[in-house]
């Protein structure tokens, strides 16, 4: 009889986009939250930060809570806490995350380049000459260039 209440701190909390909040006793895996909630994705809740500007003059902090999306098979531990994430926030993270890394990857290419052909021009004291394009060699393909391989004959 003494230790009933210790059941109940353990528990999970899963955080509604609407406020709602929902406790739960047991572990359960995400399919069975996202088949409970369609159209959601499980999250876990890793951080949240706070942040205050005292340039901007704000009248509230901006918070900045990280997050890590879980697979459906993944299971819910006690202790945590997890958020229901709608099916277009997700979509919107991921294309926000996809075209920062292709401006990253773009502008690095572009800078690479640029010295790529300034190292070339300043070692070979030329500039690059066009190429030429004829119908001829661009119709055979690529062509391998083999030489012939002798053979040492084991005594």
């Amino acid at each position: 009889m003494g230790n009933c209440q210790t059941l109940y701190a353990a528990s999970l909390v899963i955080q509604h986009p609407n406020g709602k909040a929902n406790k739960l006793y047991t572990p359960i895996l995400a399919k069975q939250i996202m088949k409970m909630d369609p159209g959601h994705h499980v999250a876990l809740l890793l951080a949240t930060i706070v942040y205050s500007s005292p340039v901007a003059k704000q009248t509230s902090p901006i918070r900045i809570t990280k997050i890590k999306l879980l697979k459906p098979n993944d299971s819910l531990l006690l202790g945590h806490v997890y958020r229901l994430v709608s099916h277009q926030e997700v979509m919107r993270g991921l294309m926000a995350k996809k075209q920062a890394k292709m401006k990253k990857q773009t502008s690095s290419e572009l800078e690479i380049l640029g010295k790529n052909e300034s190292d070339n021009k300043v070692m070979s004291g030329e500039e690059e000459k066009p190429r030429r394009s004829s119908v001829s060699s661009s119709s055979k393909g690529w062509q391998p260039s083999l030489g012939s391989i002798s053979e040492i004959e084991t005594s």
